[in-house]
């Protein structure tokens, strides 16, 4: 009987089985870790970071730590993870009139803040159906009616609304007063030593300021307004001009003068009249050369000062606070003072608001 030659069909079954139960056993794996994943983040969106402590802090005269919990739409028991803030925030200021701004943070594991601030009335917005109060960041807190003024709140006239409805912040559909109504309010919340007592944006080429000194300020279109009105601020400060009732107009972009009189005086050779709105083109922009006529006129020398009118005052040069601001005095062809000012700088703006460290621990 012949010896029967064996193969190596066994091992080659043995290895092919190996292989593939190694595949097996990296697909179970696969499946193990994703029960985990999913049962670990299943137990934190149910059974951990649930709240059980919520803290509420900052101003409010009006409302009471549950009042503002309660707006919030938050309980006791909902998990963190899962919390939408932003929605809770937005609740708050539209349940809430009179509350300004609402944050809420998340205090893992288990805790809240919701930090709130009170609504401070700041304006009284004239429109044709009556006056809107509205408070220092724009939001609509009452609409008096007309004739019904807050007293000591500046008024704000020509702004046309595009809605008058209590809660909501306040916007106009002229894209122009907008920007000049963001940009007035900021400053004057920003500053209130400005005076500021009503303003007139009727038209936007055009907008009139009051001061409770008296003075008036034609401070031109709705461009750069923070910027005109530091300007227009820094000349009644003057030693010269201060105390004094009379007419601010912007002369070009960054000159501003001022007159104890309203009427006109003519710039000899030019046929333009200072003060008064600067000319301006339907874009908002000066006319094309006028920045040139009016910069000569107000940088003049003593002695070309006086071959045209009594002018006995040379250039001086103002600091007061502000850099690069030149002015000349005397008296303007018989009509009244006028110092003309002019300001190189470049303006930033403010950053203003308020800090609150008051608190109250609700647990629900």
């Amino acid at each position: 009987m012949k010896d029967v030659e064996k193969t190596s069909v066994e091992r080659d079954n043995s290895s092919k089985r190996m292989r593939r139960r190694k595949r097996m056993m990296n697909v179970y794996g696969l499946i193990v870790v994703i029960l985990v994943i999913t049962a670990g983040v299943t137990i934190c969106y149910t059974f951990l970071f649930n709240i059980d402590k919520i803290r509420v802090s900052g101003v409010s005269d009006e409302y009471t730590a549950q009042d503002i919990v309660d707006a919030s739409g938050i309980k006791r028991g909902d998990n963190l993870l899962r919390l939408d803030r932003k929605k809770s925030e937005q609740a708050i200021l539209d349940k809430l009139l009179y509350v300004e701004t609402a944050v809420i943070d998340k205090k893992f594991p288990t805790g809240l803040e919701i930090t709130v601030s009170a609504c401070i009335p700041a304006f009284n917005v004239s429109y044709d159906n009556g006056v809107l109060l509205v408070s220092q960041k724009g939001k609509i807190l009452a609409d008096n009616g007309k004739g019904s003024l807050v007293q000591g709140l500046p008024i704000i006239y020509g702004y046309e609304p595009a809605e008058n409805q209590p809660g909501k912040i306040i916007t106009c559909e002229n894209e122009h007063k907008a920007e000049a109504f963001r940009e007035l309010t900021a400053s004057i919340v920003a500053d209130p030593e400005k005076n500021i007592t009503s303003v007139d944006m009727s038209d936007e080429f055009s907008i009139i300021v009051n001061y409770g000194s008296g003075s008036v300020f034609r401070m031109g279109n709705w461009t750069d307004v923070e910027y005109k009105l530091d300007l227009a601020a820094a000349v009644m400060e003057d030693s010269s001009v201060k105390g004094k009732k009379g007419y601010l107009t912007m002369v070009g972009k960054n000159q501003c003068s001022f007159r104890t009189t309203d009427e006109p005086a003519e710039i000899p050779g030019t046929g333009i009249n200072v003060p008064g709105t600067s000319p301006t083109q339907q874009s908002g922009e000066n006319i094309p050369g006028q920045d040139e006529i009016f910069d000569e006129y107000n940088n003049r020398t003593t002695t070309q000062a006086v071959t045209d009118a009594p002018y006995d005052q040379g250039d001086q040069s103002y600091d007061g606070g502000y850099s690069d601001y030149d002015y000349s005095g005397g008296d303007d062809y018989g009509y009244g003072d006028e110092y003309g000012y002019s300001d190189d700088r470049n303006y930033d703006g403010y950053d203003y608001g308020y800090d609150y460290d008051y608190g109250q621990d609700y647990v629900g």
